[in-house]
């Protein structure tokens, strides 16, 4: 019998060129399909100064109305850290609102938030974002929060006109955390011991390897000391922004807002709040959902109707080719007992967000 002909590798090589074919093709007609997308943004005026030109406009609701609600969604945790897009969430957030102040059409956005919270300097920008957009156009921001708004998320909520909340919303946890692990117990049971060379006593303070008997009392006092500021400007806003949206109300006569209760700092506390125990401490205006807001956002902008439209990327080639070439990098994972230790967030940071989320 004669011998099995050994098979060529060349049809593997084939099937992987037709596959690359297709999707090539695909891609294609995304693309194409998303062109009158591409040529409608094209025709706005003033849409080259900044980042923001680049989105293309996705319409939700079609109302066949002239005026736009815009909605930016928050979803996750808030970082200022670049995704797979190579821009963050804080450019991200900031490109669609620069997208809306160009659009004469757009008379409303709503701030659709569903995170747990994140980092203190990524929620203080989008604050500051949110802040300047309402007091350079007029235009009423409204947040909606979804499952969970809770520290930074109730954070960048802060300083909207409106706050719509659902009654078992999670929000509140108004305070700053920091939270990092100290294995040096296990370094000893394993015999790793560390090295260290600093050039002062307080250049390795909170060191992870460190004994607790080791650290100095200042290392505590200096992160509490950071702590307070953060927690401080976290009240800060919390009373600026409610205070200006009350006195936006009281001036176009809308009465049904909330205001802060006297009592609301005792629950400044880092607990977590629903949605109306949030009510009744005046944290937010109003129980309903994204449909209340958009409600709401009709009538504080005075219209009758409107499109609702969210902002996207259009497609990219170069997205494409980079995951069909990409490769994945594997961090490092710390796994005791089957249980991991690995941080899914970056520690030595100070976070505006529930600690049930943190790790």
């Amino acid at each position: 019998m004669a011998a099995p002909t050994p098979r060529s590798s060349s049809g593997w090589k084939w099937v992987a060129v037709i596959l690359g074919f297709v999707l090539l093709a695909s891609a294609t007609i995304n693309f194409i399909l998303g062109l009158p997308h591409l040529s409608h943004f094209a025709s706005h005026e003033g849409h080259s100064s900044h980042s923001g030109s680049q989105l293309v406009e996705v319409v939700l609701e079609d109302d066949s109305a002239k005026e736009k609600i815009a909605v930016i969604d928050v979803n996750g945790v808030i970082s200022d850290e670049s995704g797979r897009g190579g821009s963050s969430l804080v450019d991200s957030i900031k490109d669609q609102l620069d997208r809306a102040a160009d659009d004469e059409r757009v008379k409303a956005v709503i701030l659709r938030v569903d995170s747990p919270g994140g980092e203190v300097l990524a929620s203080d920008e989008i604050y500051r974002a949110l802040h300047r957009f309402q007091t350079n156009t007029d235009i009423p921001v409204i947040a909606s929060m979804g499952s969970i708004a809770a520290s930074g998320g109730y954070y960048i909520s802060a300083p909207c006109r409106w706050i719509v909340a659902n009654e078992l919303t999670i929000t509140g946890s108004i305070g700053v955390i920091f939270h990092t692990y100290n294995y040096r117990a296990l370094m000893d049971k394993v015999g790793v011991r560390p090295g260290v060379v600093k050039s002062g006593k307080l250049k390795d303070m909170l060191s992870p390897d460190k004994r607790p008997e080791d650290e100095l009392p200042e290392e505590r006092a200096i992160l509490a000391g950071m702590i307070d500021e953060s927690f401080a400007r976290f009240v800060s806003i919390i009373v600026a922004g409610r205070g200006w949206a009350a006195h936006q109300n009281e001036e176009d006569k809308i009465t049904e807002g909330r205001t802060l209760a006297p009592n609301w700092r005792d629950f400044a506390d880092g607990r977590i709040l629903s949605g109306n125990q949030a009510l009744n401490l005046g944290l937010v205006d109003e129980i309903g959902n994204f449909d209340t807001a958009v409600s709401r956002a009709l009538a504080l902008a005075n219209i009758d109707a409107a499109k609702v439209v969210t902002y996207e990327l259009p497609p990219n080639y170069s997205n494409l080719l980079r995951l069909l070439g990409k490769t994945e990098n594997r961090a490092l994972q710390v796994n005791v007992g089957g249980i991991d230790l690995s941080p899914r967030l970056p520690q030595g940071r100070l976070y505006f967000m529930s600690p049930l989320h943190l790790h």
